[in-house]
């Protein structure tokens, strides 16, 4: 009888360590679901119910007289999707909304990563005067950013004018120095954020591998360009897609340096478009579908761009 139950104790052994190596695998794929319910908890009220309630009032005819109260909301369905894609002017904005933010993208990432470059390379006072330049840009207001640079570059009391003698020049008058200007501002506010991300990617490049692609004869550009960009892939992936978000959706700028999109709307980008329609014309539903049209279109290009990198077999 002894021998009987040491023989089941043994068979039983192996089935019931097996299930337990299952048990504790499910349980570690279960932990970090656990660990993001905190962030859930966060985001769900405050990005997921303003969503939904975009979307809501996307489909329904909302103005002025249904914000008084005196008539009721009626449901559109995709009516004022339809207004909205029939609309020549929403066409034209969308188009140079694309260009400009595309423009703003790669000037930012340009000055981020060459000044990350130049960080690496100067002495320790040039480095915390610089950062210290840029983080103060990064914290300044984009409202206070825009004021101060209207103000440098006004028609008559302009210092840019009075140092380049361009008296009573208007750099807000013609569409593409305007955009310019205001390019320039936001390149401003968004570098920081590249340099100092990239910075910290260079500064975790191990020594040793640098070493070894000095030793193999890569000059700094082939160096930068074969070794480093490589290991800071996924950082660049979060810089890029957090710029097109940033610039795509651009509105304080625009609106406070051109008035609320230049003259005759030459200056207009869509989350102004956005605001125009739905605040200045109380045409609230389609200011809301212009919103989720303007979501979709960031999501349309965030996951494609991820696509791209995973089709090139980079880890993210």
């Amino acid at each position: 009888m002894t021998s009987t139950l040491l023989a089941r104790t043994a068979t039983a052994e192996p089935g019931t360590s097996r299930a337990r190596r299952r048990g504790g695998r499910r349980g570690s794929r279960l932990v970090p679901l656990w660990l993001l319910l905190p962030t859930l908890a966060v985001l769900v009220p405050l990005f997921v119910y303003p969503l939904y309630q975009l979307g809501l009032l996307s489909t329904l005819e909302f103005g002025q007289p249904q914000v008084s109260g005196g008539v009721p909301a009626r449901f559109l369905g995709a009516g004022n999707y339809t207004t909205l894609l029939a609309d020549g002017e929403f066409w034209t904005v969308l188009a140079q909304t694309v260009g400009f933010a595309a423009a703003c993208v790669l000037a930012t990432l340009a000055v981020g990563a060459a000044l990350a470059v130049l960080l690496t390379r100067v002495g320790r006072v040039p480095r915390l005067m610089l950062s210290f330049a840029a983080l103060a840009a990064w914290a300044a207001p984009a409202m206070t950013g825009s004021v101060v640079w209207m103000f440098l570059f006004d028609t008559n009391l302009g210092l840019v004018n009075e140092v380049l003698g361009l008296d009573g020049y208007n750099w807000l008058y013609d569409r593409n120095v305007a955009f310019a200007l205001i390019g320039a501002v936001i390149v401003w506010h968004s570098f920081p954020f590249v340099m100092v991300t990239l910075y910290a990617g260079i500064q975790a490049v191990p020594k040793s591998v640098l070493e070894a692609a000095e030793l193999d004869g890569a000059g700094p550009w082939r160096a930068w360009r074969r070794v480093i960009v490589p290991i800071l892939r996924p950082i660049i992936t979060i810089v890029v897609i957090q710029s097109i978000i940033w610039d795509f959706k651009v509105f304080t700028q625009v609106y406070v340096m051109t008035g609320g999109g230049g003259i005759a709307g030459q200056n207009m980008v869509l989350n102004v478009y956005a605001y125009q329609k739905a605040f200045a014309s109380s045409q609230y539903g389609l200011g809301s579908a212009i919103g989720v049209v303007m979501t979709a279109i960031l999501v349309v290009v965030t996951l494609l761009y991820l696509r791209a990198l995973r089709r090139t077999g980079e880890a993210l």
